[in-house]
C-alpha cells in the first residue's frame, strides 16, 4: 500500500460505477413519468460539484438542484443542458443574472417576485420560478394563509412562469410517516387555491431521498435526490425499512477519503501525544502523523477515538486532531512506511470505515461529515 506516485497528500476518490448503480436504484422505485433533481449544493455534499456534475450529464437525472447563484454559474461551465433550480436565497440585484441564465429560482417572498417581475421585463425574457410553501418546517417558505397574494401575482402575468410548487418534509427521516401525511394535506390545500385560478403548474415535487423510499404518494412528478445519490442513508430508520425483504435498495457509497502517512516516530511510555497532552501512552509507542486536520474537515471530536486504516487494519487516533494534522498509533502494524496510503472514510482490504461511523463518533449526521470536507481536497473521478 505504498505508493510514491500520489500526486496530493490528501484526495477523494469518486466512483462512477457507484454514483451511477445508485441512480438506477432510485429510478426502479419511480414510474416513467417522474423526474429526477440530483440535488448537487454544498459541492454535491462533499463530493465536488464539477465532479459530480459532469457525471450527471448523460444519466436519467433531468434536472439540478443547487443551493446558490454562484454554484449555478459553475455546472452552467459544464456545457450542461439540464435546467438548474436555485433553491436558495439569491440576493435581488443578483436576480437579473439568474434570468439572463435561464436559471430557476425559488420564490418564497412577494418582493423578490416583484424584482424579477422587473428585470424580466427589462430584459424582455421570461423568467422561471419554483415556490416554496410553508407545511411544518418552519423554514422558509410561504404559509398557506399567505398564498393566495402569490396565486393572484402570477394570473396573466407574461414575464414569470409558475414552473414549480414544491415543499420539504420535516422528519421523515425518522421512519414515519404521520407528520408528512399532514404536511401533504397542507401541500394539496395550496395546488388548490392556484387550481381555483385556472393556473397551469407543470412540475410538482415534495420528496427527497427518504420520501422517495418510503413515501410513493408524494413522488408526484419531480423527486430531489440529494444523500441517496451518494450512496448514503439519510437515517438508520429508513435504511432498515428500505433493505427489508420486500424492497432489498442497495445503495454503494460515491466517496472515499485518503490521505497518506507524512511522518514515523518513536514515543516512550507515559510521554504525550498533542495537545493540552490530553493523551499518555502507556507503552512504548510508533505513532503516525496524518496529514489532516479540522481545517480539512476531520472532525475534532474524534480525538482520541476516531480511527483509520493503514495497511487493512484499524488504528486509533491519539491525542486531539490538529488544524492540519493527527496522530495515530501504529505499534501493532509491521512495516507502515512514509507515504503509505492511509483511509479516513472508505475501504482498505477487508475493512471499511464508513462516513456513519464518524457521524456516531461526532453526535451528528453522515451529512455534515462528507460535506465539511475541505473543498479545496483533490476530487478525482475513478
Amino acid at each position: 500500500m505504498t505508493n510514491n506516485n500520489h500526486k496530493s497528500k490528501s484526495w477523494l476518490e469518486i466512483s462512477k460505477t457507484a454514483l451511477l448503480s445508485n441512480i438506477k436504484a432510485i429510478t426502479s422505485l419511480l414510474p416513467k413519468d417522474v423526474s429526477i433533481m440530483a440535488v448537487i449544493k454544498a459541492n454535491a455534499y462533499g463530493h465536488g460539484l464539477k465532479q459530480v456534475s459532469s457525471l450527471l450529464n448523460r444519466t436519467d437525472i433531468e434536472w439540478f438542484g443547487v443551493d446558490s447563484l454562484e454554484e449555478a454559474l459553475l455546472i452552467s461551465k459544464q456545457r450542461t443542458d439540464l435546467p438548474i433550480l436555485i433553491m436558495g436565497y439569491t440576493l435581488r440585484k443578483d436576480l437579473v443574472s439568474v434570468i439572463e441564465n435561464s436559471f430557476r429560482q425559488v420564490v418564497y417572498d412577494i418582493e423578490t417576485l416583484k424584482v424579477i417581475e422587473s428585470e424580466a421585463k427589462g430584459l424582455n425574457k421570461k423568467a422561471y420560478v419554483h415556490l416554496k410553501i410553508e407545511t411544518g418546517t418552519n423554514r422558509q417558505g410561504i404559509k398557506l394563509e399567505d398564498l393566495e397574494t402569490f396565486a393572484d401575482f402570477f394570473v396573466g402575468n407574461s414575464y414569470i412562469v409558475l414552473e414549480g410548487i414544491y415543499t420539504h418534509f420535516a422528519d421523515v427521516e425518522a421512519g414515519t410517516g404521520e407528520f408528512a401525511a399532514k404536511q401533504l394535506a397542507e401541500y394539496k390545500k395550496s395546488v388548490d387555491i392556484f387550481a381555483k385560478r385556472n393556473i397551469t403548474i407543470p412540475l410538482h415535487h415534495a420528496a427527497a431521498t427518504s420520501a422517495i423510499l418510503l413515501l410513493p404518494e408524494t413522488h408526484f412528478n419531480l423527486v430531489r435526490l440529494g444523500i441517496g445519490l451518494y450512496g448514503l442513508w439519510p437515517s438508520r430508520e429508513i435504511k432498515e425499512k428500505s433493505v427489508g425483504a420486500d424492497k432489498k435498495i442497495g445503495f454503494m457509497p460515491v466517496l472515499q477519503w485518503k490521505t497518506i502517512v507524512a511522518q514515523i516516530k518513536m514515543v516512550k511510555s507515559g510521554e504525550s501525544v498533542g495537545y493540552g497532552q490530553s493523551e499518555c501512552v502507556r507503552r512504548d509507542s510508533t505513532i503516525a502523523v496524518i496529514p489532516q486536520g479540522y481545517a480539512d474537515g476531520y472532525d475534532r471530536k474524534l480525538s482520541s477515538c476516531g480511527e483509520v486504516l493503514i495497511r487493512g487494519e484499524r488504528v486509533k487516533v491519539l491525542g486531539r486532531i490538529c488544524m492540519n494534522i493527527f496522530m495515530v498509533d501504529i505499534t501493532d502494524i509491521g512495516g507502515v512506511q512514509v507515504e503509505d496510503e492511509v483511509v479516513l472514510i472508505g475501504t482498505q482490504g477487508e475493512e471499511e470505515i464508513t462516513a456513519e461511523e464518524l457521524a456516531d463518533k461526532c453526535d451528528t449526521i453522515n451529512y455534515e461529515i462528507v460535506s465539511r470536507i475541505n473543498p479545496l481536497i483533490v476530487r478525482t473521478i475513478i
